[in-house]
């Protein structure tokens, strides 16, 4: 064991030139971030979540982060398919808008720029109901 670093030597024996790399820079360039919900956006989902979990809607959620998208995925049972995806999606944000509410079978139900107007998608309307 020695006390030199472990990094590829020239043919002479020394160690290369030192270069200075910028860590950004490089972490940027090697594996950039996932996209995530920002605390605003996850605090309205989780209110939803929260409310339908109440009236026995939902049971389960997962939470994925993509380099693409941020899914928060709605379950009535752990073992099925999801309910809804609530996406983020920011390459959308200058078009559709960056959210949307997908259903089972990816038919996109409600797609805009404010997270908190494609959550009234899960607002019940109030029926009259005639005795």
């Amino acid at each position: 064991m020695t006390d030199q670093p472990d990094s590829p030597r020239n043919q002479a024996g020394s160690q290369g030139s030192g270069v200075v790399v910028d860590l950004r820079e490089y972490r940027s360039s090697k594996d950039p971030l996932p996209i995530t919900f920002h605390r605003r956006e996850l605090d309205a989902i989780l209110w939803v979540y929260g409310r339908m979990v109440g009236e026995g809607e939902w049971r389960d959620y997962a939470i994925d982060h993509t380099k693409e998208k941020a899914v928060f995925s709605v379950f009535k049972r752990s073992g099925e398919m999801p309910l809804y995806r609530i996406e983020k999606n920011p390459k959308l944000a200058a078009r559709q808008g960056a959210f949307s509410v997908v259903n089972t079978h990816g038919t996109i139900l409600k797609r805009g720029h404010d997270l908190l107007q494609v959550l009234k998608i899960f607002d019940k309307s109030l029926k009259l109901i005639e005795t």
